[in-house]
C-alpha cells in the first residue's frame, strides 16, 4: 500500500535532520564497502546541502526524506535520495523518482545520479530506464536521457512540480 506524500521545499533549518537521515541510511552500505564515517557523511552533506534544489518528501504529514535535483554541466543531477526506514519498501521511492522523471525540470536534459555499489536502490534506478555511465571501486554512476520515455513505473500518480515553488502556494499532494 502507497502511503499519502507531499512535496515541501527544503530549508535551511532541514539541514541537520537531513543530514542525520543521510548517515542512518547509507551507514550499512558504507560499512560493507569499510569506508563509513558518520562526521564525514554528515560534514559532506552539509557542504554539499543547497535549499534551492531540495524538496522535503512528507509522508502522512511527517517529514520522511528528501531529494534533491541539482543543474550540472552535464544533466541534472538527482542527490540526497533518501526515506527514513520506517518508510521504506512501501512504494514511496519508487512514486517519487517517477514524479521526478514525469516532471523534469529541462525536458532535453539527461539525469544522472551516483549510487554506492551494491546498494538495492540500484534495481530502483534501473526500472526507471537508467544505464551506467561509470563506476569506481565505491559508487556507480547511472545516467538517463529525458527524451527516452516512459519507463516503468512513470506516470503512477500526480505529477508534482520540482521547481522553488512561491511561498504562498502549497506542494501538491499525490
Amino acid at each position: 500500500m502507497t502511503l499519502d506524500w507531499t512535496f515541501r521545499p527544503g530549508t535551511r533549518e532541514d539541514a541537520d535532520w537531513m543530514a542525520e537521515l543521510r548517515a542512518r541510511v547509507m551507514r550499512p552500505d558504507l560499512e560493507r564497502l569499510g569506508v563509513f564515517s558518520e562526521t564525514r557523511v554528515r560534514e559532506r552533506f552539509l557542504t554539499a546541502f543547497a535549499p534551492a534544489h531540495t524538496r522535503v518528501i512528507v509522508v502522512d504529514g511527517r517529514d520522511a526524506g528528501l531529494v534533491a535535483l541539482r543543474p550540472g554541466e552535464d544533466g541534472l543531477w538527482i542527490e540526497h535520495f533518501s526515506l527514513r526506514p520506517e518508510v521504506q519498501g512501501r512504494g514511496i521511492g519508487a512514486a517519487v523518482f517517477a514524479a521526478l522523471l514525469a516532471d523534469p525540470v529541462d525536458q532535453g536534459a539527461t539525469l544522472r545520479l551516483n549510487v554506492l555499489q551494491g546498494s538495492p536502490a540500484r534495481r530502483l534506478y534501473e526500472r526507471h530506464g537508467f544505464v551506467l555511465d561509470s563506476e569506481d571501486a565505491v559508487d556507480v554512476y547511472l545516467r538517463r536521457d529525458l527524451r527516452d520515455r516512459p519507463s516503468p513505473g512513470e506516470g503512477e500518480g500526480g505529477n508534482p512540480d520540482l521547481s522553488p515553488p512561491p511561498e504562498d502556494i502549497p506542494p501538491r499532494t499525490r
